[in-house]
């Protein structure tokens, strides 16, 4: 017997348009000024919003694709679309990481001259449109899609930051190995947060348990449920991060009191986990045959068993 429910999801594709084009159209700005300027803060930069104007477009995608009800092919539906966005775009940061990280190298044994004053103008213009582009996506729903979407604009945030500090201070002092280095330091932060979300993109793709979720206080509340002796076979897995879903069985003492067993196994789901895409199997306790994917939960006997 199975419960399944999906909450409804916003249609939140509009805001990754409105801020590709945005992005796109100032990336090219920075394009044309980090050439002109001979800024790699600018061209990093401008090479980060190039990818996030794909960021955003891999996102608005699978926005859409979720949007899709489930089929006869997709039974689940499309929602899995956006956590693949999301790891796809993990990957295509990682790629800019590695070819900043080795222009920021070649820029250290090989310092070459940046006009300060230029490089503060389009860094301050470019920090104004990141800010704006990370403000809409920020409204917009909150989920993994979105996350991936954002750290690619926090990125160019923070590019934009360095490369405004990098342009004083080469103003001030005249000291250009400050532009690399701050290239550097900013690959770094970034760098974390795509391996966090990638690993948490795989976790998802993987099946494995939510980080939100305690499997054995699942399975212990399961056998506490009146009519159950244990409980078995015991798997929860999220088709998203905020849409878990959980299969079991249990073995009832009576085949008749399955329907009370089966209402009071959802609201103790429900109430206690969040949980409402479930699917649980009765059987009776001779009727077990297989092995137990994960530890049995028998049902407690008394408050000292």
């Amino acid at each position: 017997m199975s419960s399944h429910h999906h909450p409804p999801r916003s249609r939140h594709k509009p805001a990754f348009i409105a801020a590709l084009a945005i992005t796109l159209a100032y990336a090219v700005v920075e394009l044309a000024g980090g050439i002109w300027s001979g800024s790699l803060a600018l061209l990093s930069d401008a090479g980060h919003m190039f990818s996030d104007a794909l960021a955003l477009g891999l996102a608005a995608v699978a926005a859409w694709l979720a949007q899709r009800p489930a089929g006869l092919k997709h039974s689940y539906g499309w929602a899995r679309a956006e956590v693949i966005g999301a790891m796809l775009n993990s990957l295509i940061m990682l790629c800019i990481i590695v070819v900043l990280v080795a222009e920021a190298i070649q820029r250290l044994l090989a310092p070459q001259p940046v006009i300060a004053g230029g490089v503060m103008l389009i860094a301050f213009m470019g920090l104004i449109v990141n800010g704006v582009v990370a403000f809409m996506l920020s409204r917009s729903e909150h989920n993994m899609n979105a996350r991936a979407a954002l750290i690619h604009v926090m990125g160019d945030l923070l590019s934009s930051v360095a490369a405004l500090v990098a342009g004083a201070v080469i103003f001030a002092t005249g000291w250009i190995m400050v532009d690399p280095i701050l290239s550097l330091v900013i690959a770094g932060l970034i760098l974390m947060t795509t391996v966090r979300l990638l690993r948490d993109t795989l976790h998802v793709l993987m099946e494995g348990v939510p980080a939100s979720v305690d499997l054995a206080a699942i399975g212990k509340a399961l056998a506490t449920v009146p009519g159950v002796t244990s409980v078995h076979d015991l798997h929860v897995w999220s088709i998203t991060p905020d849409n878990v879903a959980l299969s079991a069985h249990l073995e009832v003492a009576g085949m008749a009191a399955w329907p009370e067993i089966l209402q009071a196994a959802r609201v103790a789901l429900h109430d206690r986990f969040g949980i409402d895409h479930i699917t649980l199997q009765p059987e009776q306790p001779a009727g077990r045959d297989a092995p137990s994917v994960v530890r049995l939960w028998p049902r407690r006997q008394g408050p000292h068993s």
